[in-house]
């Protein structure tokens, strides 16, 4: 890979805030996810912040829509919120959308993402984590090429994209120009260049924030608004535009051959 194509890789960051999508773009990013509730894997994020985000920041922006934590079976009430949501997004101005639906038995739900999809043209379609669920990538991947998926966004089924590099790899090699296989979860900028050396990628999805304290001087220890596993209520974390920075200099940096 020559200089000028490693140059090409495309850069998505996960944001959650106003604050970190301009973070992302001005470290470099071509584009960004927004979610809400990172803390649960991503969840819808509101109208409000859909907008406040296209306001700010003039590269690609596309939106998860997910209504819940926890698995990726929805029922059909939660597909109509879903509709609803696809439109919104669409009528705000955004890209694209991020969606992933499975059937009971850990295959993508084909009926299901075939209706999402029709619902979020033009948009362009990207199918989340929900894909590392699955019980076979490979019949998964062949379903999402045969629905028109744009991209999916995987960890090659293993806790971070780095350990499951040889799966991505593989997946990669398959798909071809069929559909684009992203890389992403615990992408850093120590490790970009290789993982996406090692799997061919063309886009990786990554992170990159930092701890910001909270304005509050006055503070009540004893209480927190969340529930009992929940995030520290005085601190909150926002994407480092120098980590973002270092993200996209390491992939132009480092071309691999």
């Amino acid at each position: 890979m020559n200089s000028e194509k490693a140059q090409k890789v495309l850069v998505e960051i996960c944001i959650d805030s106003v604050e970190s999508a301009l973070a992302a773009q001005e470290g470099g990013a071509h584009r960004v996810e927004l979610c809400d509730n990172l803390f649960e894997g991503g969840t819808t994020p509101s109208i409000g912040m859909i907008q406040a985000v296209r306001k700010a920041i003039s590269i690609d922006l596309h939106i998860i829509v997910r209504p819940r934590g926890g698995d990726f079976c929805y029922s059909g009430y939660e597909m109509e919120v879903m509709k609803t949501d696809i439109a919104a997004a669409r009528a705000a101005g955004a890209q694209g959308v991020v969606i992933g639906v499975l059937e009971p038995e850990g295959r993508i739900d084909r009926t299901a993402t075939q209706d999402l999809i029709a619902c979020a043209r033009p948009l362009r379609v990207t199918f989340h984590r929900a894909f590392d669920m699955t019980r076979d990538p490979f019949e998964a991947l062949d379903t999402l090429i045969d629905l028109g998926v744009e991209r999916v966004l995987t960890s090659g089924l293993e806790a971070t994209a780095w350990e499951g590099a040889d799966l991505i790899a593989a997946l990669t090699a398959h798909a071809g120009d069929r559909i684009v296989v992203m890389p992403g979860s615990g992408i850093t900028e120590r490790n970009v260049a290789k993982i996406v050396a090692q799997t061919g990628a063309r886009e990786v999805h990554a992170g990159g924030s930092h701890v910001v304290e909270s304005a509050m001087t006055f503070r009540n220890p004893r209480i927190g608004m969340g529930r009992a596993l929940s995030a520290p209520e005085y601190s909150k974390k926002l994407i480092d535009s120098a980590c973002i920075r270092s993200i996209t200099h390491a992939i132009e940096d480092h071309p691999t051959s």
